[in-house]
């Protein structure tokens, strides 16, 4: 029943794009995009909220505290089992493959991540792993909006800016934040985006904000809606928080990948592998409840009635204590890195977004609160607690304007602007400083996949040098006369040749230029041998090169041919003009209009 309505739906949208123009039918797709990652949101929130709720109620009635830690384990293992018995033993995590997937894989994504994301995720972070939900959203919506782009045979830029419109969804829904899910889209995601696609990827963050907020609960979004207003004499503490939460940033940046690097190196079988990590995962959680799941109950808590963070813990007795409440939440902050760097290191699959949020609302907290005990001044507790959320998530994702436009809109109102500005660029300029990259380009870069800022550098990045290198040029050896080569020349369009000697190995190149006046010269050119005559190659392309690397030596040396090496052999050659062609050609096909 479900299937034929589903062909009859595509039935209706086919026969749509028939009627369309292209432009209309671009925006009919963002709406449904928009929908479908929407309705996987709410499947993805409730079932975490429920889980969350149902451990909580068992901990309230049975004092069982160690059932927040069993959870994890179970949902853990049974993410493995699922990836290693339906998915063929790999997922792919992280935002990170977005970025591949638009460069090298001309924005083709998956069926399976249409659902993949969204069982594993669940069964991870709605157990409790120590994770967010909104990474596996994002590559959710992603892969909603190539499929469909693939479904009616739309072209790359289409599928891409499509893929953009199923991320923008996603967050949008995830947080009733719309402004934030188009940032998010183009800040972090799209390479380059021209004005008039900023309209179908608002269409669909639209879209996804309206069908979350008619079908979610409102207590399952991350929402504050006690706040103070923003004094300018707390100006040079936002500063501080600034610098602190862009510290804090890298510390998570660089011990969340070693936690995954340790595990990733561990010569286990996957089922102890998840059994060993979630058990540490177990005891971390026991003596810090608030690792639980994605942690935005605690947020709320935070701002609202702190002590209650500290409800069916082992430092329950002390909850009235500030100083106690503040060591607590001290270590929670400094443990978060490993709890995530466990949960989703060992097999279980979610997020950084939502840990990035927890840990700047837990060190917000702590840093006001300290400086209001120690009887300095008295910081608006919540604000900092608020604020203290987009200075890691501007930190550790390096999008600062996303960070800025979420925070400003899950507060209910724009009254934080300036604080939000400040701790957000400070906290980014201090990441940059220390991570070149985001936490999820982090990844791509150690494989030699750099995505950043750098439009350029990015399109280069994306092109491959064996596209480019032209293995049909004519050779020449040391020992030859210039007879061979003035033949070579007569019969050939070439202006450079190799120089190579028995093995293959390249030893020289001559340039048509350099031998101009000797080659009307008979004489000289009977008795002028090659190797008089050769020069050593201004610049030398091997085969594992990147095009960047490439475009770099062709600077450098002011040459318009370049030989290649591969294997310590020659290869061929490299033409500048053919190198620039295949730029243009990719960054027509990259702009997203």
């Amino acid at each position: 029943m479900l299937k034929k309505y589903f062909r009859k739906l595509e039935s209706i949208i086919a026969m749509s794009q028939s009627i369309m123009t292209p432009k209309q039918f671009i925006f009919l797709s963002s709406v449904l995009v928009g929908i479908s990652c929407a309705l996987a949101v709410i499947i993805l929130k409730t079932f975490a909220h429920k889980v969350f709720s149902f451990a909580t109620y068992i901990n309230g009635i049975l004092k069982l505290s160690f059932i927040n830690s069993i959870l994890p384990m179970a949902g853990i293992l049974l993410t493995v089992f699922v990836v290693h018995r339906l998915l063929n033993g790999k997922i792919e995590k992280g935002t990170s493959q977005i970025l591949f997937t638009i460069a090298k894989k001309a924005s083709i994504i998956p069926r399976k991540q249409m659902y993949a994301q969204i069982v594993t995720s669940s069964l991870t972070v709605g157990l409790g792993g120590s994770a967010g939900l909104e990474s596996p959203i994002v590559v959710t919506g992603a892969a909603f909006g190539s499929n469909y782009a693939q479904n009616y045979k739309l072209s790359y830029r289409d599928r891409t800016l499509l893929i953009g419109c199923g991320v923008a969804a996603g967050i949008s829904a995830a947080f009733n934040a719309p402004i934030a899910g188009v940032l998010f889209a183009i800040e972090v995601l799209l390479v380059d985006v021209s004005i008039t696609a900023f309209i179908p990827i608002m269409i669909s963050a639209a879209t996804g904000a309206i069908v979350s907020a008619i079908a979610l609960d409102e207590n399952i979004l991350l929402s504050f809606k006690q706040q103070e207003s923003f004094n300018f004499y707390n100006v040079p503490f936002y500063i501080l928080l600034g610098l602190i939460t862009g510290g804090m940033a890298v510390y998570y940046s660089r011990n969340f990948q070693r936690v995954e690097h340790y595990f990733g190196k561990l010569k286990m079988n996957p089922y102890k592998k998840a059994l060993y990590g979630s058990a540490v995962l177990a005891v971390l959680i026991f003596i810090f409840p608030t690792l639980f799941g994605e942690g935005y109950e605690s947020i709320k808590l935070l701002s609202e009635n702190p002590s209650k963070i500290m409800e069916n813990t082992l430092f329950e007795d002390f909850r009235n204590n500030p100083w106690i409440l503040l060591f607590f939440v001290g270590g929670t902050t400094m443990v978060k890195v490993f709890a995530s760097g466990l949960t989703i290191g060992s097999g279980g699959n979610g997020g950084n977004f939502a840990p990035a949020l927890f840990l700047g609302s837990y060190l917000g907290f702590f840093f006001s609160k300290l400086i209001n005990l120690t009887g300095l001044t008295n910081l608006p507790v919540t604000n900092f607690t608020m604020v203290g959320m987009s200075g890691i998530l501007s930190g550790l994702f390096h999008a600062p304007l996303t960070a800025i436009f979420l925070i400003a809109e899950i507060t209910g109102g724009y009254s934080l602007m300036i604080p939000l500005m400040i701790v957000s660029s400070i906290s980014f300029a201090i990441s940059k400083r220390y991570e070149k990259y985001s936490l999820d380009v982090k990844s791509l870069a150690k494989k030699g996949h750099v995505f950043t800022s750098n439009k350029d550098s990015n399109i280069l990045t994306t092109l491959d040098i064996e596209s480019v290198i032209q293995t049909d040029y004519l050779t020449v050896t040391p020992d030859e006369n210039l007879e061979k080569l003035v033949d070579l020349i007569s019969h050939s369009n070439q202006t450079v040749f190799a120089v190579i000697n028995k093995e293959k190995e390249l030893v020289g190149v001559v340039h048509f230029n350099d031998i101009r006046e000797i080659i009307f010269n008979q004489y000289r050119v009977k008795y002028t041998f090659i190797r008089d005559i050769m020069k050593p190659a201004p610049a030398t392309i091997y085969s594992i090169d990147s095009m960047e690397i490439v475009m770099n030596k062709f600077e450098k040396s002011k040459r318009a041919h370049l030989p290649v090496v591969k294997n310590g052999k020659y290869y061929g050659f490299i033409s500048k003009s053919i190198a620039l062609e295949a730029y243009r050609t990719k960054l027509r096909a990259m702009t997203i209009e």
